[in-house]
């Protein structure tokens, strides 16, 4: 079974995605770590971030793991240092280069064949695993989403300037001429403003549930 979850930055998705793949024994397929490890390959080698075509190299050549659901690069494990204002500032822009998720859609096929998987992103549903028994859509707030990062504690900016990268995040990401966001047709939306976490895990384990 393949549990398809969309939703914009901030939402949550890989929080719930992870207690939903523990809950379920499912493998958790986080796609928003490989388009970073794309941004990271490229501020690693030192590359222009500006010029698509060394995202685009970078995603060609990208030798990648995950072992015990964390990101290994090149054999050396880089989980810990994907979620950085640096790499929040490009990976946006990096991830809406056709070639880019051409590339990052197919190591992800490949790496989830024959599994059943929890896999969240921003085009899970619509794109990558279109055929997926059960589709979900996560929505909130900017500021509820702002709020949620800020106090994450992992970066450096202001309340305000999270809200604004947000929001450029969400323009990017619906604006991409090639895996969207957007809400898959058959997709039950979640609207996940002011609930807990494992008050969103509990709608979403009963929309599982039922579908089984």
């Amino acid at each position: 079974m393949i549990i398809a979850l969309d939703g914009p930055a901030g939402v949550g998705k890989s929080t719930i995605a992870s207690l939903i793949a523990q809950e379920t024994g499912f493998y958790y397929l986080n796609s928003g770590n490989f388009y970073r490890s794309v941004t990271y390959k490229v501020f690693d080698e030192k590359r222009d971030p500006e010029q698509d075509e060394n995202v685009i190299n970078a995603s060609k050549n990208l030798n990648i793991e995950v072992i015990n659901n964390q990101i290994y690069l090149d054999g050396v494990n880089i989980d810990s240092k994907l979620h950085t204002d640096q790499i929040d500032k490009y990976v946006a822009k990096h991830s809406a280069i056709i070639q880019v998720r051409e590339n990052i859609n197919k190591i992800l096929r490949k790496l989830t064949r024959d599994l059943d998987i929890v896999a969240e992103g921003r085009d899970m549903a619509t794109v990558v695993f279109p055929n997926a028994e059960v589709k979900l859509y996560l929505d909130a707030s900017v500021e509820e989403r702002a709020n949620r990062r800020y106090n994450q504690g992992v970066s450096s900016l202001t309340f305000e300037q999270i809200c604004d990268s947000i929001q450029k995040r969400d323009e990017i990401d619906k604006g991409k001429e090639f895996g969207k966001l957007e809400i898959a047709k058959d997709a039950i939306y979640i609207d996940t403003t002011g609930l807990t976490i494992i008050q969103v895990c509990e709608k979403v384990i009963s929309i599982i549930n039922k579908k089984k």
